[in-house]
C-alpha cells in the first residue's frame, strides 16, 4: 500500500511539474513572440517610411532633371523629315560644343555636303567636306562619308576614316538634325548622347533671336551649353548679330 501510494504521489508531482513547465514555456513563447511582432511592425513601418522618403527624393531629383524653365526637357530627338536635296550644299558653323577633332579650328568652320544617288535618284550617301582655319591662318580639311540611318533623312551615320577602311563596323558617328527651319537656312545638329552639338547656317551670321531659339531647343533636349563656343568668321565683324527692325 505504501509503495502504491508513493508511486501515485510521485506521478502526480511529475504531472504537476510538467504542467508548470508547459505553462512557463508557453508564457515565455508568447512573450518573445509579442516582442518579435513589435520589432517586425516597427521595422516594417521604418522601411515603408524610408522607401517613401527615397521615392520622394528620387522623384524630386527626376523632376529637377527634366524641368528647364518650367518646360519638360526631353532627350535628343531628330526632326521628322529632312529633304536631303534641300539640305545639301555649304553650311557655316555658328557655334559648337567642344570636340577633340576640331581642337585646331580657330575660325571659319564650314561643312559642305554633296549627294551621291543611285539610278532611281535615291540618296545613297553624302560626301562630307569639313574645313576650318587654324590659329596660324592656314586652312585644314577633313573628308568623310555620311549614310542615311533611316528613311527620314534626319539621322545619318558619318565616318571620317580613310575611304579604304570605311567598311569597318566602327568609326561611325551619329549625326542627328534636331531642328531645321522650313527654308533650310538654319539647322541644329547633335549626337544622341548629348556630347556634341553644332549650330549651322547658310550664312556666317545669325540673328540674336534665332540664336536664342535654337539654343533653347538644345537646352530642352538636355544639352549642357555652359561650354558652347561661338565660331568666328574672319569675313565679318561678328557672328551673332542684332535683329533687324523692319518696322522703322
Amino acid at each position: 500500500m505504501n509503495k502504491s501510494t508513493n508511486d501515485k504521489d510521485s506521478a502526480f508531482m511529475n504531472k504537476k511539474n510538467c504542467g508548470y513547465t508547459e505553462r512557463t514555456f508557453m508564457s515565455a513563447l508568447l512573450k518573445h513572440t509579442g516582442i518579435a511582432l513589435v520589432l517586425l511592425v516597427t521595422l516594417a513601418a521604418y522601411s515603408t517610411i524610408s522607401h517613401a522618403e527615397i521615392g520622394v527624393e528620387r522623384s524630386q531629383t527626376l523632376t529637377k532633371n527634366i524641368i528647364y524653365n518650367d518646360q519638360i526637357v526631353t532627350k535628343p530627338t531628330s526632326v521628322q523629315y529632312v529633304n536631303l536635296n534641300k539640305y545639301a550644299g555649304r553650311w557655316y558653323e555658328i557655334a559648337r560644343l567642344p570636340m577633340y577633332f576640331q581642337r585646331k579650328c580657330a575660325s571659319d568652320v564650314t561643312a559642305t555636303y554633296n549627294l551621291n544617288k543611285d539610278i532611281a535618284g535615291k540618296v545613297t550617301s553624302i560626301d562630307v567636306v569639313n574645313e576650318c582655319r587654324k590659329q596660324d591662318g592656314s586652312m585644314i580639311m577633313a573628308q568623310g562619308l555620311a549614310k542615311p540611318a533611316n528613311n527620314t533623312g534626319s539621322q545619318l551615320k558619318v565616318s571620317f576614316l580613310p575611304s579604304w577602311i570605311r567598311w569597318l563596323p566602327f568609326g561611325k558617328s551619329n549625326y542627328w538634325v534636331l531642328q531645321l527651319d522650313s527654308d533650310y537656312q538654319n539647322a541644329l545638329v547633335g549626337t544622341p548622347d548629348n556630347k556634341y552639338l553644332w549650330l549651322l547656317s547658310r550664312k556666317p551670321t545669325m540673328a540674336q533671336s534665332t540664336f536664342e531659339k535654337y539654343k533653347n531647343t538644345a537646352k530642352m533636349q538636355g544639352y549642357d551649353l555652359s561650354k558652347l563656343q561661338v565660331t568666328t568668321h574672319t569675313s565679318i565683324p561678328k557672328t551673332i548679330v542684332d535683329d533687324v527692325d523692319y518696322s522703322k
